[in-house]
């Protein structure tokens, strides 16, 4: 019998992926890097540096920079990214999470959110559903990125059960193979690209049943 439910944020609570792509592709031209939305791809559900350092590379510079200088560009990313998070409402939940929240609210089953963006409180707030999460793993406080298995674990230590005893859900191949390692049941939301892996897959949650996921 599973007890908690451990949420990624950018993909299966809302698509946040558009704002990152405009912030990433602004940074990349002022360096003289080019990026497109099939590279973009390759930065869903990694941390900020490792998508910086993953666009350097592509532009063939991941030796120009200090890590001082890293860090400054990476911030400003983050400035431009959330500048256009302010206009974030409740309207930009993706189709069924709003449904999925409010019936295991009712069914008193806990939520967390693992997930490697750092804006996650601002987020969930401006979505207005930071109220159905018990709390959310500060992913600066984590030695390893997705696909290790570490954030998942700690949402579960959120939630006080086991890993084992929680469902998590991911839209990204990393975030899928992190949540198996962690010995999760794996809810892959279906995107652009294949979840291999995933135990189930659904396009959207208010597919899922909570009572018989709940039974996995």
């Amino acid at each position: 019998m599973k007890k908690g439910f451990v949420f990624d944020l950018d993909g299966v609570i809302t698509d946040t992926a558009k704002y990152h792509y405009i912030a990433w592709k602004n940074l990349a031209d002022k360096i003289g890097i080019s990026i497109d939305l099939e590279f973009n791809e390759q930065l869903k559900g990694i941390s900020r540096m490792d998508s910086l350092n993953r666009i350097l590379a592509h532009g063939g510079k991941e030796n120009d920079f200090t890590e001082a200088e890293k860090a400054e560009l990476a911030a400003k990313k983050n400035t431009e990214y959330v500048a256009l998070l302010q206009g974030l409402t409740e309207k930009d939940l993706l189709p069924g999470v709003a449904e999925f929240l409010a019936e295991a609210q009712k069914l008193k089953v806990p939520s967390a959110i693992a997930s490697a963006s750092k804006n996650a409180p601002f987020i969930l707030e401006k979505l207005g559903v930071a109220a159905d999460f018990v709390g959310i793993v500060d992913p600066n406080t984590l030695k390893k990125g997705k696909p290790d298995p570490e954030i998942f674990i700690r949402a579960a230590e959120i939630l006080n059960i086991q890993p084992e005893e929680a469902i998590g859900f991911e839209d990204a191949p990393a975030g899928i193979e992190g949540i198996k390692k962690a010995g999760m049941f794996a809810v892959g939301v279906l995107a652009s690209e294949p979840l291999t892996g995933a135990d189930i897959t659904v396009h959207r949650l208010d597919e899922l049943s909570i009572p018989d996921l709940l039974k996995k």
